[in-house]
């Protein structure tokens, strides 16, 4: 038997790789992947079928020829990437193989789409709408209230997301915003048919204060279980939303843990997500319901999974094969659970990368248990709000929370990218 893996080329998937790797050797599978334009991908698998991914067509063509040229046959098809997920799902239902539906797999990642879809299903969130024109931008603006917040409609990763504060901010910044939210994911999957759809706009919600979580679960057979929190402990006010410290487990209180519980598996039913992996974000305000920002039904990036799998021993990657195969995956959490944090590293500006100060350093640091760094001397890097990803991140674990925050703050002071 074989296991598919449909990718879109992330440099924060190696972990993801080097497990999906063994877990087909440890149960005597042949490891196959979909991908355009391999680099390091192709240490981890038994073989690579080169295809247009940015196509789901040309990728469900793909599978078709690599499962008859194939003797054993393909038993499970796995997504590490959220641009992949479509893509996974068409390529699954055309061997007819669990996953979730292409229809879900679409509105998973259709922003617009999954806003109407938690509003039907009754779910707090934020005032929503959509706007092509500056003036249509300005109505809803009256009708949702300031600050707001302008995002792509098939984005990821923070990238051209802003907050506006008042009209005189989204006259500047609506155009700009709503040009790099299309322009900038032209090789999306879903990018032809949401443009036909929506004809170039761009989603609108009410800003929301507070902290910032986000959850990582599993669906077996339609019901959710909700594996960890990643608590946001740094202020994400704005105007951009770079994400850069994450700590699990939580230090929320026990209610509203449970309610994050009760209000992640019922947006799972609002979707159609009936299997596999999720991630879903939430603003949390003091006295107040936690509001949903919104799910995707993948694994969360890239160091989520190993800082879950330091803290809980809970390892997804298994659990979403097992999942794939219709096998019960071991979900069940390590006592006590290891405080876990990680950080993410960006550029100061926009440029090519001279050099990169403090990994030797970084990598001495006894709390540090993984530095990846996604770019190298002479890469040309963004900034924010024109990047999906940070450049790097490092995973550290310590005794308490408190001590997640010391090596957070070496570790900002460490590593540094030296642009020119």
């Amino acid at each position: 038997m074989s296991i598919l893996v449909l990718h879109t080329q992330n440099a924060s998937r190696r972990r993801h790789f080097a497990r999906v790797q063994e877990y087909a050797r440890r149960h005597g599978e042949r490891l196959l992947l979909i991908v355009k334009n391999p680099t390091w991908e192709t240490d981890f698998v038994d073989r690579v079928w080169p295809a247009d991914t940015s196509s789901i067509s040309d990728t469900v063509d793909a599978a078709r020829r690599l499962a008859a040229e194939e003797e054993e046959p393909i038993r499970a098809v796995v997504a590490f990437v959220e641009h992949s997920v479509p893509a996974a799902a068409a390529v699954a239902e055309e061997l007819g193989l669990p996953f979730v539906s292409p229809r879900t797999a679409q509105i998973a990642r259709d922003k617009y789409a999954m806003r109407r879809a938690f509003e039907v299903a009754g779910l707090p969130q934020p005032g929503f709408g959509l706007a092509r024109t500056l003036d249509e931008a300005r109505e809803a603006a009256g009708r949702i209230g300031f600050p707001l917040v302008m995002k792509p409609l098939i984005g990821g990763g923070s990238m051209y997301v802003r907050r506006v504060n008042d009209l005189d901010e989204l006259t500047e910044h609506f155009e700009p915003i709503r040009r790099g939210s299309w322009d900038g994911f032209d090789y999306d999957p879903l990018y032809a048919s949401a443009m036909a759809e929506y004809r170039g706009a761009l989603l609108l919600e009410g800003y929301l204060p507070g902290a910032e979580i986000s959850v990582e679960s599993m669906v077996v057979d339609g019901v959710t279980k909700v594996v960890a929190i990643h608590d946001k402990p740094l202020p994400m006010n704005g105007p951009f939303f770079e994400e850069v410290y994450y700590v699990t487990p939580t230090s929320l209180p026990a209610e509203v843990v449970a309610r994050v519980h009760e209000i992640t598996a019922r947006a799972h039913e609002a979707l159609g997500i009936t299997m596999g992996a999720t991630h879903t974000e939430f603003r949390v305000q003091e006295g107040e319901e936690p509001k949903i920002l919104e799910t995707a039904a993948r694994l969360g990036g890239g160091p989520i999974y190993q800082s879950l799998l330091l803290s809980t021993g809970i390892d997804m990657v298994e659990a979403l094969c097992d999942v794939a195969f219709g096998r019960a995956p071991d979900l069940t959490p390590r006592r006590p659970v290891t405080p876990t944090g990680f950080s993410l590293f960006f550029a100061e500006k926009a440029g090519r990368i001279k050099a990169i100060h403090g990994v030797g350093e970084a990598l001495a640091d006894p709390d540090v248990q993984e530095l990846l760094l996604y770019r190298e001397v002479g890469d040309g890097v963004n900034v924010p709000p024109h990047v999906w990803q940070a450049h790097g991140h490092a995973i550290f674990t310590a005794r308490t929370q408190a001590e997640l925050g010391d090596v957070f703050d070496r570790l900002a002071k460490t590593i540094r990218f030296e642009v020119e």
